[in-house]
């Protein structure tokens, strides 16, 4: 999952104000004119934000966030017209008019999926994309936290090779696209990524079935990219089934962690997944090779912020030991677990916690970390 560049920018100007207060009737429609890059757009939506220097947040028809400081506005009107979402066919016509030419539609239960790859492609996505829906539905429906059901379509885009992928992600992405291989924009609302099978792009024809498609993903040296997609997608899922709100502070640990949980998928079975909370086998290794010099301090640093998340050298040991944190916390604290999960799900966008506070809603919730952090590291050494 990636933030986007300019929201590093456009954050500061929204955060300015200490005090943000949410906008305008909850149901009232919003019209924001505003100038940026030289051109003038309209768009219309619910504005969710405002800070006190007059910079919005606006939730767009599309489902698209908007971060709109005050030197970009032009004009802002409101009207009693209630807020509603485009309609499937007007956000397929809307974003078939945003992609180069050539891509086409192919709809599921939950999602668009916009492809310029094959046919059979873009169908063995939406079958992935639908069995990570449910599993994860049914998931948390076992753990007893309600979900709610997508405002908008989840949409995918789906490019037929890699270069083309490059290039559309740039803008987003810039130099570190060279290294992933999807993504999910928290402010689009959308997954982005590329046909894995590399088939389109080697000219070797269509794909047949999707049984192929399987064939050749199922292969050791592909699943841990097929991995990553659905890692991304479980964050698309997450931040539109209410378990995240987008753009609020909710610690990367946790999002991650809930990722990692359900990232693997076993593309031979017809349920798509072998077992939800199985060890995820890569994630534990590299947790267990890093306690030996593991600092007394780490669930702290952990918890307190997300600087660990972005050091290049701390990244992969970070996230291994989310992935560890959120394994034993729901296999072993689970109501707690839940009850914090309820606690951060409500949290508002573009409201900032500070490390303190971070740490003292987890305590509240889990009790003393020295206690906690011995318990977890002897259970996750045990872990088989």
């Amino acid at each position: 999952m990636r933030k986007l560049p300019f929201f590093a920018r456009l954050s500061v100007v929204l955060f300015v104000a200490i005090c943000l207060a949410m906008s305008a009737p909850a149901r009232a429609m919003d019209q924001v004119t505003l100038r940026r890059d030289g051109k003038t757009l309209e768009v219309t939506g619910k504005v969710l934000v405002t800070a006190q220097d007059g910079g919005r947040l606006l939730l767009a028809r599309d489902g698209v966030l908007w971060l709109i400081p005050p030197e970009e506005q032009v004009e802002h009107s409101s009207d009693a017209a209630p807020f509603k979402p485009f309609t499937r066919e007007e956000m397929t016509r809307r974003i078939l008019a945003e992609l180069p030419a050539g891509f086409q539609e192919f709809s599921t239960t939950h999602y668009l999926i916009f492809y310029n790859t094959s046919p059979e492609y873009a169908k063995w996505c939406g079958s992935l994309f639908e069995r990570l829906y449910k599993a994860f539905t049914n998931c948390w429906s076992r753990n007893k936290f309600q979900l709610t059901d997508p405002r908008f379509p989840l949409v995918a885009i789906v490019f037929a090779d890699r270069q083309s992928y490059l290039h559309f992600a740039r803008p987003e992405l810039g130099d570190m696209g060279q290294s992933v291989i999807g993504y999910y924009g928290l402010t689009s609302n959308r997954m982005t990524m590329y046909d894995l099978t590399g088939v389109a792009a080697h000219g070797h024809g269509r794909i047949g079935t999707t049984a192929e498609i399987n064939e050749i993903l199922s292969q050791p040296e592909s699943l841990r990219t097929v991995s990553t997609i659905v890692h991304e997608a479980t964050h698309q899922i997450a931040f539109n089934c209410g378990l995240h709100t987008r753009l609020s502070d909710c610690p990367r640990w946790f999002s991650e962690g809930i990722a990692m949980y359900f990232e693997t998928p076993d593309l031979r079975s017809a349920r798509g997944w072998g077992g939800i909370g199985n060890i995820n086998w890569p994630r534990l290794e590299l947790f267990k090779q890093s306690l030996a010099s593991r600092p007394a301090d780490s669930l702290e640093s952990l918890l307190r912020d997300d600087k660990r998340f972005v050091d290049p050298k701390r990244a992969l040991g970070s996230y291994a030991e989310a992935w560890a944190l959120t394994y034993f916390l729901i296999h072993k604290h689970p109501k707690e677990y839940v009850s914090y999960l309820r606690l951060l799900s409500a949290k508002k966008p573009l409201v900032q916690d500070s490390p303190e506070e971070r740490l003292d809603e987890f305590r509240r919730t889990f009790g003393d970390l020295a206690r906690l952090n011995a318990e977890f590291v002897r259970y996750m050494v045990r872990a088989r």
